[in-house]
Formats: structure tokens, C-alpha cells, sequence
């Protein structure tokens, strides 16, 4: 593979975790594209990541009261 492909790799990886995201599984594949006539390959990166995001628990509990239909007011 080539390092300039990896070095991309590198570089979008530290993009997504400089944003906060943790970086769970990467893959990148080289192949010629069957589009153009050039020799020069081409490169996807499929980057799977997570993030967890904190949830206010009080305002989560006020929207599940207001709408339960049971739940006298």
C-alpha cells in the first residue's frame, strides 16, 4: 500500500478523534479505478467510531410523564 494512502489514513483518523469520536474499527482499500484510464489507484476508508453523549436524565423523565397517557397529572 502506498504511504502516502496511509499517511491520509493517519490523518483522517486524527480527525475524528481531534472531535471527540473513538475510533472502533478502520479499513481502507486500495484498488485502480475502472473509471479512469490512468494507472494511478485509488483508496476508500471506511472509519467506524463512537461517541458517547451525556443525556439530561430530569428532562428525559419530563418528556416520558408528559407523554404517558396513564400518568395523572
Amino acid at each position: 500500500m502506498d504511504r502516502e494512502m496511509l499517511a491520509d489514513q493517519r490523518r483522517l483518523v486524527e480527525l475524528v478523534e481531534a472531535e471527540g469520536w473513538d475510533v472502533t474499527d478502520l479499513e481502507i482499500s486500495a484498488y485502480d479505478s475502472p473509471w479512469a484510464d490512468e494507472d494511478d489507484p485509488e483508496a476508500t476508508v471506511t472509519i467506524t467510531a463512537r461517541k458517547p453523549y451525556e443525556s439530561d436524565e430530569e428532562d428525559e423523565d419530563e418528556r416520558d410523564d408528559e407523554e404517558n397517557s396513564f400518568r395523572v397529572n
